[in-house]
């Protein structure tokens, strides 16, 4: 054993470093998407989403300096990772609503206006819909309609669609005076 640890004591060295490094980096980034989720009025699940996807970035990220470290060069890291994102392009290409979808939840999470228990207005010339949101998902909006219905709408086509926040009824602003 302690030649084992005397022969790589340099990449063990190395590569506990960097994990340390990006685990404070992963807590950093969690602890600030949910301060921004609690600011914006997010729910919790969205904050948990956004984690995990930094967690798994931050994964590929520490297994690409590793191979650095445990001596992999250019040329055969050129090759795999050539490989791997030409099958993964096919393969997002194959399912590109369900990524468009899943980078417009991101961006709703930072940037989106509205937050669940608003009532709005969407504005599709050929299906209009005026509901209240119940929840906010990685893949889609859950509206409640007047009616009691439940719809769910892409979240890519809620970035692409004017969408009007309806006010509150009167019953709502006479109990605030």
């Amino acid at each position: 054993m302690s030649e084992f640890y005397s022969t790589y004591k340099d990449e063990i060295i190395y590569t506990t470093i960097v994990i340390v490094v990006l685990l404070i980096i992963r807590a950093i980034i969690v602890i600030t998407v949910n301060k921004i989720g609690k600011k914006s009025g997010t729910t919790e699940a969205r904050a948990v989403l956004i984690g995990r996807y930094v967690t798994v970035t931050l994964i590929f990220i520490a297994l690409l300096i590793e191979a650095f470290i445990l001596g992999a060069g250019l040329d055969e890291l050129s090759l795999v990772f050539s490989s791997v994102f030409a099958v993964i392009g096919i393969a997002l290409f194959a399912i590109w609503s369900i990524l468009s979808n899943v980078t417009s939840g991101v961006i709703m999470f930072f940037s989106f206006p509205y937050k669940v228990g608003d009532k709005i207005k969407i504005h599709d010339k050929d299906y209009p819909i005026e509901a209240i949101i119940e929840d906010i998902r990685a893949f889609q909006l859950h509206l409640r309609l007047d009616t009691g219905d439940l719809v769910t709408y892409p979240n890519n086509l809620i970035l692409q669609k004017a969408v009007t926040l309806m006010e509150k009824d009167a019953l709502d602003d006479s109990s605030i005076l």
